[in-house]
């Protein structure tokens, strides 16, 4: 077990955390009998009661049963943060099914492989997403898709400014398969006894590797629960906090630390479809909001706004994120207007959030922190797999209650995913680093090809094979390429189709590209060459084109050595 961390773990925590031998419904069924009539989401201006929302949840999860959701079967969850993501997630789980939330920014031939993967029968989305997953009704197993409208829930009159997808009013879908939301909630169903326990599946969270499509990452009751409330513990969070929910939902971190945590200890959740740094001010001033979990891009144009020292934010008690490493100025110039350091944590979609986060009493800047609750973490030889001592880089390996219990339908994937150390299994991150003398660990490099463009996981294979559709594109290389904002983004290397040269240009391919795939995926820029460089077996050598990318940027200008996947 290292070990060698708890000289500087927090004085008043404990090593060891018992989490609930529970499903994640009996959470917001304890909060709803515990505070029923205490706000547990404020969505711009309007309220909404514990009573209210396991009303909501209870309503929709006897909808789905009566549609024929069965135990283990998966939804598709596809929407913008609102309090419907958190009906429609916990009326999954309390019909004993399985949720997969899937990122709002993927267009129709992208949802294709979430469909067939999971062969979910049933999607719950945005109306303004309809026309992205209405032409797969009908295909495959999907039979219907219950939609709805953000502007259902703004029933308090507000003077925030409200996004476009807010403002929009309820459309009727002429669509066959299109269901109103406030008719499956109407329609009067009583949800069965709910019967899935700790060890069975919660949550399928899509991650990517060096091949291949995206894949799930299936997660119980049990691991989901873990880093749900470890975050409550190691903050010390009461049932009186006010969290600023700005990541997605979608995604892990803004899934346990903005919605699942604060549900577990009957806390506020204050919504934002749509990142906003005047309005995130001003409702952290509102609501006097008490912790707020981001990514670097965020919390870098939260302090570039002139007018945001003249916001009262005295009442943040936690401000903690990742994404990609914090840059030093940036912290500093938080630390001065908050009062408070930024804690930097990491974790992955196979973690379901944390394994690691800084101590609030002693953080490191860019440091991914220490192993929490429960956590064995290792640095190994990448070769060997044997461990490694302090300031030895390699990969990092990590053993916890957090751990997923492997890949959806791929068994050899799942066989490579993990290795025995000391009689026990540990995930293979597939991420360089090391740790220090106190036991931190930090981030060097990736064994993965992933490139991280803000906190955005965006896998080169997926994009190449997206890009392959082209009908001028012979072959593509996806790399990342220095951004000052982003810290990467990505590059797409093209060999065109003879015949296509001088007549596709670079903004052309950048527009398909626009049209086909999620914006985060899209290259912001294009170099066109005559051939890609091959191994003499014919392997393309897409880290000779990596490093000659970076070789390009001055010295010193960009920092890269340092990100973090996942967050608190």
């Amino acid at each position: 077990m290292f070990t060698r961390h708890y000289e500087v773990w927090p004085k008043h925590l404990p090593k060891h955390l018992a989490v609930p031998e529970t499903s994640l419904v009996a959470n917001l069924e304890i909060s709803a009998l515990r505070y029923p009539d205490k706000t547990a989401i404020i969505y711009y201006d309007t309220r909404m009661t514990y009573r209210a929302l396991l009303s909501e949840v209870e309503a929709l999860a006897g909808y789905l049963q009566h549609e024929g959701v069965r135990k283990g079967d998966r939804v598709l969850l596809y929407m913008q943060n609102a309090p419907q993501f958190i009906v429609a997630y916990y009326a999954i789980l309390r019909a004993d099914a399985v949720v997969v939330p899937v990122n709002p920014m993927n267009r129709t031939v992208e949802l294709e492989h979430y469909l067939s993967d999971t062969e979910a029968a049933i999607c719950i989305c945005g109306q303004e997403l309809v026309p992205c997953i209405a032409p797969l009704l009908g295909t495959g197993h999907l039979r219907q898709v219950i939609t709805t409208a953000y502007s259902e829930y703004i029933r308090t009159p507000t003077d925030l400014n409200l996004p476009a997808e807010v403002q929009a009013p309820l459309e009727a879908q002429d669509v066959e398969g299109c269901v109103a939301w406030r008719n499956a909630l109407a329609a009067g169903y009583q949800p069965a006894e709910h019967t899935a326990g700790p060890d069975d599946m919660c949550v399928f969270p899509y991650s990517s590797g060096t091949t291949g499509a995206p894949k799930g990452c299936m997660h119980t009751h049990r691991s989901v629960m873990a880093t749900a409330v470890h975050r409550v513990v190691w903050l010390e969070s009461t049932s009186e906090e006010v969290v600023l929910a700005t990541l997605p939902f979608f995604h892990v971190t803004g899934m346990q630390g903005a919605m699942n945590g604060p549900i577990y200890c009957g806390s506020t959740v204050v919504i934002m479809t749509r990142w906003d740094r005047k309005l995130a001010a001003e409702l952290i001033q509102r609501y006097r909001i008490t912790g707020w979990v981001n990514i670097a891009t965020m919390a870098i144009d939260f302090l570039s706004d002139p007018d945001v020292e003249h916001h009262d934010l005295s009442s943040l008690k936690s401000i903690g994120g990742g994404g990609a490493a914090m840059p030093k100025a940036i912290e500093e110039k938080l630390r001065t207007l908050t009062g408070l350091p930024y804690i930097e944590g990491y974790g992955l979609s196979e973690t379901i959030a944390a394994t690691h986060i800084n101590p609030v009493d002693e953080p490191k800047a860019q440091c991914l922190g220490i192993p929490v609750f429960d956590v064995d973490s290792h640095v190994i030889d990448v070769d060997t797999l044997q461990p490694k001592g302090p300031n030895e880089v390699g990969e990092i390996v990590s053993h916890g209650p957090q751990i997923f219990q492997g890949y959806w339908k791929r068994p050899d994937e799942t066989r490579k995913a993990f290795i025995e150390l000391d009689g026990k299994r540990f995930f293979r991150t597939g991420d360089i680093g090391y740790y220090d003398e106190q036991g931190y660990f930090f981030m060097v490099d990736r064994v993965k090809r992933m490139i991280n463009a803000s906190g955005f996981k965006v896998w080169p294979s997926e994009v190449e094979n997206l890009m392959y559709r082209h009908p001028a594109i012979q072959e593509c290389c996806i790399i990342s390429s220095p951004h000052e904002r982003r810290g990467e983004t990505v590059k797409a290397c093209v060999v065109l189709k003879s015949g296509h040269e001088g007549k596709v240009r670079e903004a052309d391919i950048i527009d398909w590209c626009k049209a086909e795939m999620a914006a985060y995926k899209v290259p912001a820029c294009v170099e066109f060459m005559s051939s890609l460089p091959r191994s003499p077996t014919g392997k393309l050598m897409w880290r000779a084109l990596q490093e000659d990318e970076w070789a390009k940027q001055p010295e010193g200008t960009l920092n890269n050595n340092n990100h973090t996947e996942e967050v608190l």
